[in-house]
């Protein structure tokens, strides 16, 4: 197993509160991932009322919620799962299908390795290069699959890097998949974010591969990670019969389910969301790509993996710089075949935008 060293992760600012003596109401999380325009409006406007909702249990099959999830994910509500929160869902999906060796493209999340391990089975990493701009070269990743590799695991979009893999190369890819036995977890908690979203989905291939799941959330899209709702998308009815009889009954309560029915509905919010982060991932890739001190890999999600090519400049200092500064950035050399020149920042409003990039614009021109 890779060894993943410690770090500061997007919550944790309570630890960032201790070693540097800031308050954590005055720092801004570039780290999170979290939509900067909060939780949906509609939300905050009409949640309370249903409060009397605590005094009952929840549909045990959540119907109404997987119902609204289909409608706004386009797919069968038969073929939805919900879960508290994604993280609950790559558990119970790692637990029913038990596998002895996985593959998982990397650098990405560390929580897949994590739970392939508690469950007895090795990891093992298809790392994506430097050279290639982190994105996936789908021919030549293809002739590497093995029949002895159970599970694939890979983000999409992925984090850190920010790169996709299209529906059509993830046609090709799962098409490779079943000739080995292969099932494929695609977590896609950041694929909302991105452009021509519909190009990019795995959901509408669920119809026709029943070696694929895939998994969403809430946390970050809808800027909700306390609420603790996720949902998967599958065609295979085994799979959602083995996780339905191995889940807790009512992990999600009865106002998260009630919030889920009424955050999915909200267009308007949802619009607002990509036009925000449309037009600034563009504008920062953009500021970037016309400077000689640092290297932006073109993103499709709500944030970017950046590499320091200044001399005497780390990841490590430029973190501290910002967040002497009340900005909070990921320091990437704890992400697998990342090292102390990457940084990852998500996308906020302009302003709060336009403070981080001075900020890294100055260490760079000072290095």
């Amino acid at each position: 197993m890779i060894q993943h060293k410690d770090h500061f992760h997007g919550s944790d600012l309570e630890k960032i509160e201790q070693v540097y003596g800031i308050r954590r109401e005055q720092i801004t999380s570039f780290s999170a991932n979290v939509n900067p325009l909060g939780i949906s409006p509609r939300l905050r406007e009409t949640l309370a009322q249903q409060i009397d909702a605590i005094s009952s249990y929840p549909d045990r099959d959540y119907v109404a919620l997987r119902r609204c999830i289909a409608r706004y994910a386009g797919t069968d509500f038969e073929n939805i799962i919900v879960g508290n929160g994604s993280t609950e869902l790559i558990s119970l999906f790692i637990q029913a299908e038990h596998p002895k060796k996985a593959l998982i493209i990397g650098p990405t999340y560390s929580e897949y390795e994590r739970e392939i391990s508690l469950g007895g089975g090795s990891a093992l990493y298809y790392p994506l290069r430097e050279e290639d701009g982190f994105v996936l070269h789908t021919p030549e990743f293809i002739s590497c699959l093995k029949d002895d590799i159970d599970l694939l695991v890979l983000c999409n979009p992925n984090n850190p890097t920010s790169a996709c893999v299209t529906q059509k190369s993830m046609r090709m890819i799962l098409d490779a998949c079943l000739q080995h036995g292969i099932y494929v977890m695609v977590d896609e908690t950041y694929v909302e974010f991105a452009d021509q979203m519909e190009q990019i989905t795995s959901i509408p291939l669920a119809n026709y591969y029943n070696n694929l799941v895939i998994l969403r959330g809430t946390s970050k899209f809808f800027a909700a990670p306390g609420l603790r709702l996720g949902y998967a998308v599958t065609g295979s009815r085994d799979l959602i019969k083995t996780i339905n009889t191995r889940k807790n009954p009512w992990t999600i309560n009865s106002l998260a389910a009630i919030a889920g029915e009424i955050m999915f509905a909200d267009e308007a919010y949802i619009r607002e969301t990509k036009a925000l982060i449309s037009a600034e991932r563009k504008r920062l890739y953009r500021l970037f790509q016309e400077r000689g001190d640092f290297k932006a890999y073109e993103p499709s999600g709500n944030f970017m993996l950046v590499k320091i090519l200044k001399e005497g400049l780390t990841s490590g200092q430029l973190f501290d710089r910002a967040i002497r500064r009340g900005m909070m950035i990921r320091d990437c050399s704890t992400f697998p075949f990342l090292d102390d020149k990457y940084i990852r920042f998500c996308f906020m409003q302009p302003e709060r935008n336009d403070a981080l990039i001075q900020c890294m614009f100055e260490a760079g021109e000072q290095a």
